[in-house]
């Protein structure tokens, strides 16, 4: 009975720097090699060794899912951080910016994320919230500061992104989405009276 009261312990410090330099290794990793990299390429550029990648995700599986649920809390945490740092106007570029950056790990990733969205389908619809409520806030915002047009609605930018990205498979993709994002918040800036 008294086990039942015992929370359970918090991961030691050195084991959660460890889990975070995995992630930080993997992504890299994706980006550069592709999601089929070795495991132990991973370990070493993370600098710790297998075991340790073992214990904190005991497969490629695992793996992957955190890198994408890591990216996906990464997104979210930067929208408030840019609302509490930046003008409105900015806030809102530089996270859209960080959205395209986030659009182009998940296409990476997706082959990768199949089997383990197939399993666990919340992988995919836990990051929808998120994000929505990351460009609801930051467009609120904006608008609220007559930074920019009162009738730009957050299904209006979604779309937009969705069109920036469409042939993410092509070279220069992303340097062209990141382009167009600059492009169309210019135009969409409050008109001056």
């Amino acid at each position: 009975m008294a086990e039942a009261l015992v929370s359970p312990r918090k991961p030691r410090a050195d084991s959660q720097r460890n889990r975070e330099r995995l992630l930080v290794a993997a992504k890299a990793a994706f980006e550069e090699v592709g999601t089929d990299v070795a495991l132990e390429e991973v370990a070493r550029r993370a600098g710790v060794g297998i075991g340790t990648l073992y214990r904190h995700f005991p497969n490629r599986d695992a793996l992957v899912e955190a890198v994408y649920r890591r990216e996906v809390r990464q997104l979210g945490e930067a929208a408030e951080r840019l609302a509490a740092d930046r003008p409105p106007f900015e806030a809102l570029r530089e996270w859209l910016r960080l959205l395209v950056d986030y659009i182009a790990t998940k296409k990476l990733m997706a082959p990768a994320l199949a089997p383990v969205v197939g399993a666990k389908p919340e992988v995919y619809a836990a990051s929808g919230p998120i994000i929505a409520g990351a460009v609801d806030a930051l467009l609120g915002r904006a608008r609220a500061a007559g930074a920019i047009r009162a009738d730009l609605t957050t299904d209006d930018l979604t779309r937009a992104l969705i069109g920036f990205t469409y042939g993410s498979e092509g070279p220069g993709w992303k340097e062209s989405a990141l382009r167009l994002v600059d492009v169309f918040l210019d135009g969409l800036k409050a008109p001056r009276v």
